[in-house]
């Protein structure tokens, strides 16, 4: 006998809907201190349902939520506030909501690029390469879909130098089109560096980072190098009442792996479930680590529905010591949660 069934039911008719799953910071000053974000989510279940808890993969992001169930149609909230403090560079970072309704989860996602203490003054453009000045040595495109047309970013850009600067060739991937806008900064201009992102094309999942060359004619620094971010996934619109009755549903039994202490060296294996409790087929996309040190492989990729697979979890700590925050990200057709994490916490024993 098995359970299995009466939870499926109760699932399907408790979803949450975020009007977004994902928020980029942009650009965030250390020296200002943390910033903050609020998720804004639906009850389209025909009950009330409350959070339990919001867990963040990272110490240096503190959750908040409303604490009282959310009656059926009425809206609720998770808030986010990241510290910046000692976090110079790109971030990304994850908030896994866990509700009553059953064990499934949904992961927020929060991206932006610190900027320290040290390139921090009074200009807007904080970042020299040569003549120009940009406010960041890294372009975030944020989220990028694989599945619609190319996502278009447009960053500043400023000519610091006393001669103009003309961009000659630019090398990067097929999937990236890069232009500069115009293609001639005179001394004392801004102007826009605007990549095309076609995430068709690129055709793959995860946190992923291109090296994008310019070649100009700029005396102090002819050749530049950046590097540009990119979170793929699919785009789901929300869906309607009707939809969610027969949508897929990937519930993951096992979201957070505490492993304790391990040996030096040893491989840890773990293995969760994932099932599907909606009444369409669930399609497991991919599965990508955050690091390469981190790998998964899904027994199966295909679940009818009320059918469940294993997902079997490699972690292979190498030279790392320490306390080990590691995350695997499952990218699935469920449209109210297409990118669920399995987060591994573990200390490796020096």
């Amino acid at each position: 006998m098995t359970l299995f069934p009466a939870i499926a039911n109760a699932q399907a008719a408790e979803p949450l809907t975020f009007r977004e799953r994902a928020h980029d910071f942009g650009i965030v000053i250390e020296s200002a201190g943390p910033v903050s974000h609020e998720f804004t989510f639906t009850n389209t279940s025909p009950r009330p349902v409350k959070v339990v808890s919001v867990i963040a993969s990272c110490g240096c992001t503190t959750p908040g939520w409303t604490k009282e169930p959310v009656a059926p149609g009425k809206t609720g909230t998770v808030q986010a506030s990241f510290h910046p403090a000692g976090r110079p560079g790109y971030f990304n970072k994850t908030l896994t909501v866990v509700t009553d309704a059953n064990a499934a989860t949904l992961v927020l996602q929060l991206t932006g690029t610190v900027e320290n203490d040290a390139a921090t003054n009074n200009s807007e453009f904080t970042v020299a390469t040569g003549s120009l000045r940009l406010k960041s040595k890294s372009f975030s495109m944020g989220p990028v879909y694989v599945n619609t047309e190319a996502t278009v970013r447009d960053f500043p850009v400023f000519n610091a130098g006393d001669t103009p600067v003309k961009v000659l060739g630019v090398t990067a991937p097929d999937y990236i089109k890069v232009d500069i806008l115009p293609p001639v900064l005179v001394a004392g201009q801004a102007g826009l560096v605007q990549f095309t992102y076609d995430g068709r094309k690129r055709n793959t999942y995860g946190f992923l980072s291109d090296n994008i060359q310019f070649s100009t004619d700029d005396s102090i620094e002819p050749v530049k190098s950046f590097t540009l971010f990119a979170s793929l996934e699919d785009y789901f619109p929300t869906p309607s009442a009707e939809e969610l009755k027969t949508a897929p549903i990937a519930m993951v039994a096992e979201p957070t792996i505490d492993a304790g202490h391990y040996p030096p060296g040893a491989t840890l294996e773990r293995s969760v479930t994932i099932y599907n409790r909606g009444k369409k087929e669930l399609k497991i996309k991919a599965l990508v680590g955050n690091c390469s040190c981190i790998t998964a492989v899904a027994d199966k990729k295909s679940l009818r529905a009320g059918d469940s697979t294993k997902i079997h979890i490699q972690f292979k700590p190498q030279t790392r010591g320490g306390t080990q925050q590691k995350a695997v990200n499952i990218y699935t057709n469920d449209p109210r949660t297409p990118v669920q994490t399995v987060s591994v916490s573990v200390f490796v024993n020096n």
